[in-house]
């Protein structure tokens, strides 16, 4: 969702098509680094999977976690983590191999949050999220593809998204301290959806378009935040919506 400033390079040699009108770098590098992202971003959804997975259907490791202070203690770190790691990712996201020894704390940290929400929730609510999720997201992306390459750019949308998290920020601290109730999570599970099928289709905008390649790592962060949040964001939902 938030990356550092880019820029771009380009190869005006290539004859192959353009991804979209007006293009001046080689077709064939942007395609190559948006298999790689792909490919990084694929790896990373089979790492939450599988730890997930491990935290899901291994009753004792999700009981530690819930039952224990030193098994809260951790869970409060987990879900911290990611944070502070995000910090020295920003700053050294070009430097190899620290960006993705990093990306791996990241993205672990991030599955085992993931797999605690989903160890207490019904196995149907789960199903219907991931599929939903994969339904979206992959529309999503052909739609970007297909957008862009008609000339359709989503950049402007920065702004009003930005807006629009930082004011869900402020309604799930209210829902924090003040439950609305049902209806409320059930609210904030819609929005929630909708403004990460925004940032969906604004970050793969950028990754056709504005990431510079040696920024895979950042725009692989991007892509996976959204997926992980829609996913959250439909299970909220549908939890709210079947209690």
């Amino acid at each position: 969702m938030f990356r550092p400033p880019y820029g771009k390079g380009g190869d005006l040699e290539s004859g192959a098509r353009p991804l979209y009108p007006m293009m001046l770098e080689s077709p064939e590098l942007r395609w190559a680094f948006i298999r790689k992202i792909y490919s990084i971003l694929t790896l990373q959804m089979l790492i939450t999977v599988a730890v997930a997975s491990v935290v899901v259907f291994v009753r004792p490791v999700a009981l530690f976690f819930v039952s224990s202070p030193g098994g809260f203690a951790l869970y409060i770190f987990l879900i911290i983590l990611p944070f502070i790691v995000l910090c020295p990712l920003y700053y050294y996201y070009q430097r190899h191999p620290v960006n993705l020894l990093l990306l791996g704390i990241f993205t672990v940290s991030i599955s085992f949050a993931v797999g605690l929400t989903c160890a207490f929730t019904k196995g149907k609510i789960i199903l219907e999220s991931v599929i939903l999720t994969a339904v979206v997201v992959i529309s999503l992306t052909l739609y970007t593809f297909w957008a862009a390459r008609r000339g359709h750019d989503f950049n402007f949308l920065g702004p009003f998204l930005f807006a629009a998290i930082m004011i869900l920020m402020v309604f799930a601290l209210i829902q924090l301290f003040f439950p609305l109730g049902r209806i409320s999570l059930m609210i904030y599970g819609v929005l929630a959806a909708i403004i990460f099928c925004g940032y969906i289709i604004y970050d793969t905008d950028n990754l056709i378009k504005r990431y510079s390649y040696d920024e895979y790592v950042w725009a692989s962060v991007s892509l996976y935040l959204d997926i992980i949040n829609l996913f959250l964001s439909l299970l909220t939902l549908f939890r709210a919506a079947d209690s």
